[in-house]
C-alpha cells in the first residue's frame, strides 16, 4: 500500500466513526464505464457497480450531459415548494411501465430505505393497518423502520436495541433448506401466533433477495402470495431497489412474474450514480395518505430526475436488458464449466445479469474476492453466511473488458475454490 494510502486511510480512521465501514484499502480517483482508476495509480475493472447502482456504468455521456444542462438552470428547489416538470416526466414515464393492475402513480424520494419507508406509510395509510411481514434473508435499509423489516442480525441489527415493533419475518423459500410449502406454513404461522391476517397492513419481498444472496423468489411462491394477500385484503410490495432497471433482463424483475405487485420501491440503478429512489403502485392506493404526508427537503431532486430520466432512455437505446441477458448467459455457462473442477461452488444462481455464485464457506468467499481485487477485478460478497460471490457490473461493460474479468475470475476461482 502506497504512503498516500496509508494517509488517507490514517485520516479516515480519525474522522469516521468504526460503524462506517469501507471495503477498499484504496481510494478512487476517477472512473468510466466498467473502469476504475485508483489515487495510486492501479486500474480495476469493476464488477460491484456502486453496489447495483451502475448498470449504465461510470458517467455515461448522455447522462453527463443532461445532468450538466440541468446544473445551468436549478439545482433545487423543493418539489413541494416549487415543481418542475422533469419531475411529472419522469412519473409519467415510470407509471407506463411499473408492473401494477390499473393506473399507477409515483413518488420520488432520496434512498432505497427512504422509498421503503413511505410504501410502509401508504400501505398503512391505504389499508388503516399496521402489521408488516418481510422474509428471512431479506435487506431493506438500515433505518430504523427498514432495519426491522431486514432479517440479517449482523452487521445490521445487532447491538441497536428493540426493533420497531408489528414487523415479522417468513421464511425464505430458498429451495435448499426451506421449500414452498415451508415458506407458507411459516406465513401461516405468523397469522395464527403473532398477528391476524386482518391486521396486516403489506408482506414486502424482493422478486430477487440482494445481501440476501440473489435468491430468486420461486413463480409459485410469487403466485401464492398474491393470492394471500388477495384473500386478506394485504398489499404485496415488491423491493425492486437493487434488482431494478434491467439488471434482471427485464426493466423490473417483477416481470419475470405472472403476477404484479401492488407496490413497488425502486433506487440505485434508477438514477445512475444520483441519488433517488421511487414508489410506485396503483393509483388508488398511492392516493391514500393526506396532502403533505409524502415528501422530503431533497425528494426528486432535479439533477437526479435528470439522469433517470436519461437512464430510462439509455435502456432502451442501447438494449440493456437483451445485454443483460446476454452477458449472463456468458458468465453462468463460464461458472458451469468451473463447477465442475472447482469443489468449493456450491451453487449458481440469478437472473439476467443478476447472477451469484455461492461458495461452501465465507473464507472461500473472501479470498477469491481479495485475489480478484489484487489483480484488478472488484467483487462483492453477499448472503447470510458471506460465502456468496455477486455479480454486479455495468450492463454497458465492453465485451472483450468482461471476459477480462471473467478470465480473472476464474483464475481467482481456480486458485482458491478447488
Amino acid at each position: 500500500m502506497s504512503a498516500t494510502n496509508e494517509s488517507l486511510n490514517q485520516r479516515k480512521a480519525q474522522a469516521l466513526p468504526r460503524g462506517s465501514a469501507v471495503m477498499c484499502d484504496w481510494f478512487v480517483d476517477r472512473a468510466e464505464n466498467a473502469t476504475i482508476w485508483s489515487t495510486d495509480g492501479r486500474e480495476f475493472i469493476d464488477f460491484a457497480g456502486g453496489i447495483a447502482v451502475l448498470n449504465t456504468g461510470h458517467r455515461h455521456p448522455k447522462i453527463t450531459q443532461a445532468v450538466t444542462e440541468q446544473l445551468q438552470k436549478f439545482t433545487h428547489t423543493a418539489f413541494q415548494i416549487v415543481p418542475y416538470e422533469s419531475y411529472i416526466t419522469l412519473a409519467e414515464r415510470i407509471n407506463q411501465r411499473v408492473p401494477v393492475e390499473g393506473a399507477a402513480k409515483t413518488a420520488f424520494f432520496s434512498t432505497g430505505a427512504e422509498a421503503l419507508e413511505n410504501a410502509v406509510k401508504i400501505a398503512r395509510s391505504a389499508t388503516g393497518r399496521h402489521g408488516v411481514i418481510t422474509f428471512t434473508g431479506s435487506f431493506h435499509g438500515r433505518t430504523m423502520m427498514t432495519m426491522a423489516m431486514t432479517g440479517k442480525v449482523a452487521p445490521y441489527k445487532q447491538d441497536f436495541g428493540p426493533m420497531v415493533p408489528s414487523v415479522f419475518h417468513a421464511r425464505f423459500p430458498d429451495g435448499k433448506k426451506v421449500n414452498c410449502e415451508q415458506a407458507l406454513e411459516s406465513l401461516h404461522d405468523i397469522f395464527a401466533c403473532d398477528i391476524a391476517p386482518h391486521n396486516v397492513a403489506a408482506m414486502v419481498i424482493e422478486p430477487v433477495q440482494g445481501e440476501g444472496g440473489f435468491r430468486v423468489v420461486p413463480a409459485e411462491f410469487m403466485q401464492a402470495l398474491r393470492d394471500i394477500a388477495d384473500q386478506h385484503g394485504i398489499l404485496l410490495i415488491a423491493d425492486e431497489v437493487q434488482s431494478g432497471f434491467a439488471r434482471t433482463g427485464k426493466l423490473l424483475a417483477m416481470e419475470h412474474f405472472s403476477v404484479k405487485a401492488d407496490i413497488l420501491t425502486m433506487a440505485k440503478s434508477l438514477a445512475g450514480g444520483y441519488p433517488l429512489s421511487a414508489v410506485s403502485g396503483r393509483a388508488d392506493i398511492m392516493d391514500a395518505p393526506n396532502p403533505g404526508g409524502l415528501g422530503g427537503t431533497y425528494a426528486g431532486n432535479p439533477l437526479a430526475i435528470a439522469a433517470a430520466n436519461t437512464v430510462l432512455d439509455i435502456i432502451d437505446e442501447e438494449d440493456l436488458c437483451a445485454k443483460a441477458n446476454t452477458l449472463g448467459n456468458e458468465l453462468v455457462k463460464e461458472l458451469e464449466q468451473l463447477s465442475s473442477q472447482c469443489s468449493a461452488i456450491e451453487h449458481i444462481r440469478g437472473l439476467g445479469s443478476m447472477i451469484a455464485v455461492e461458495l461452501k464457506d465465507a473464507s472461500i468467499a473472501k479470498a477469491v474476492q481479495d485475489t480478484a481485487m489484487a489483480r484488478g477485478l472488484l467483487l462483492l460478497t453477499c448472503g447470510q453466511k458471506g460465502n456468496v460471490i455477486r455479480f454486479l457490473y455495468p450492463l454497458t461493460i465492453p465485451t472483450d473488458q468482461f471476459r477480462q474479468g471473467i478470465t480473472i475470475l476464474r483464475e481467482a476461482l481456480t486458485q482458491h475454490a478447488t
